[in-house]
């Protein structure tokens, strides 16, 4: 019989490019006809290689969950960049390849990236979602999330609602 590691543990630079093929693959799957084709592309692109191997030495903390040797997932994590919220983290972004979806390995993350925050003493979390990413939705709600404030991104003049859970 075979053990199955699976591990969440901080990104180092030689993650790079897995990270860069994780976040392509998870955004084409995720974004597809929520955000326009044009700006997704150029958003994707911007995030190459090279722009994940910057972060993982960066301000963010930047975690991947590894599974059997291969890199499923990332989640960014830091200080709550909206000061007007009173929570002091924020999950700034929490993906799995489309493969990965649905086995519990996004919850699995994410309690890593909520414990981490608390460890650092951060009060509260908060994570942004499109309120038309409805498996992102419904996955925050899921692990207990308030939906508590709402936002605007705009996309190639196309204005998407954001909502903000919130964790105490």
């Amino acid at each position: 019989m075979k053990t199955l590691s699976i591990d969440v543990r901080r990104a180092e630079p030689h993650d790079a490019r897995a990270i860069s093929e994780v976040h392509r693959q998870s955004w084409q799957y995720t974004y597809a006809g929520i955000i326009p084709h044009r700006a997704l592309g150029q958003m994707i692109e911007r995030r190459g290689e090279s722009w994940w191997r910057k972060a993982t030495s960066g301000p963010a903390t930047l975690l991947v969950l590894d599974v059997a040797g291969e890199i499923a997932g990332y989640a960014t994590l830091g200080l709550n960049r909206a000061r007007a919220l009173p929570q002091e983290g924020e999950i700034y972004e929490l993906y799995l390849r489309p493969q990965y979806q649905g086995l519990g390995l996004g919850r699995m993350l994410f309690g890593e990236a909520r414990r981490l925050l608390k460890s650092l003493g951060c009060k509260g979390l908060v994570v942004w979602c499109l309120e038309e990413n409805e498996n992102a939705y419904q996955f925050y709600r899921g692990q207990g999330g308030a939906d508590f404030c709402e936002g605007i991104e705009t996309f190639d003049h196309r204005q998407l609602k954001k909502i903000g859970f919130v964790w105490p």
